[in-house]
């Protein structure tokens, strides 16, 4: 499907995966989980309890690493019927901290991307998650210069996009958004006729995953790899 790109004047970007890794450290995360409550049950069962806890927690805590701990401590006090020791619980916490000071992996290519595409379009971040932590890794991601907005949205709905977009006085038909995530970062934008690319990471959140119906008939281009997207637009 050939899409014209010509008209647009700004294009936004998803932060995690997409600018740097994160969604990995999730996944070390829940091993490491799994091995610490052990002996309470299977490590598959445990993945699909901590996947139905995180859901169930999102309307409260919404995207994040503090929400996914709290998930996990949760989780932790029902499958042991609260007899898991101080000891697991300060493991888990020490999970989460370990994950926020994790170094920010830049993804290849993004720094050159974004230097090239800064000389002809206006760039924004459009990423969901926790403020602090999203504001620590685009500080140490020393991206921030590229950028002339930075927007944190508790989700990514069509509905927040708009606002995002009116907000900004941008036309959604002058609007390109890049992401790893079909359902995060393509459908909501293809569905108020602005523009997307969908750049995908090796690992995707099983919340982030869609059905081949939901993608059926929506203009959108998939690239392998982030720099592709200077041949698309230069």
């Amino acid at each position: 499907m050939e899409i014209d790109y010509s008209n647009i004047k700004v294009i936004g970007f998803d932060a995690d995966d997409t600018l740097w890794v994160n969604e990995t450290y999730f996944r070390d995360a829940e091993a490491e989980f799994g091995k610490l409550l052990s002996a309470f049950e299977t490590k598959n069962k445990i993945d699909q309890e901590l996947f139905k806890k995180e859901l169930a927690n999102l309307p409260l805590y919404g995207y994040g690493i503090k929400g996914f701990v709290l998930s996990m401590v949760e989780l932790a006090l029902e499958l042991s019927n609260n007899t898991v020791s101080n000891k697991t619980i300060n493991a888990i916490l020490n999970i989460g901290k370990d994950m926020i000071n994790k170094p920010v992996e830049l993804l290849d290519g993004v720094e050159t991307v974004l230097q090239e595409l800064s000389k002809s379009y206006k760039l924004i971040v459009a990423t969901k998650g926790d403020l602090l932590d999203q504001e620590r890794k685009l500080k140490q991601s020393g991206l921030l210069d590229y950028f002339h907005h930075i927007e944190v949205l508790s989700d990514k709905t069509e509905s927040n996009y708009s606002k995002l977009l009116n907000h900004l006085d941008i036309n959604p038909s002058e609007f390109l958004m890049i992401g790893n995530s079909l359902k995060s970062d393509v459908l909501p934008l293809i569905n108020i006729k602005a523009h997307a690319i969908h750049v995908p990471f090796h690992t995707t959140w099983i919340h982030e995953q869609v059905t081949e119906k939901e993608t059926n008939g929506k203009a959108y281009k998939t690239l392998s790899e982030l720099s592709e997207v200077l041949d698309i637009l230069n």
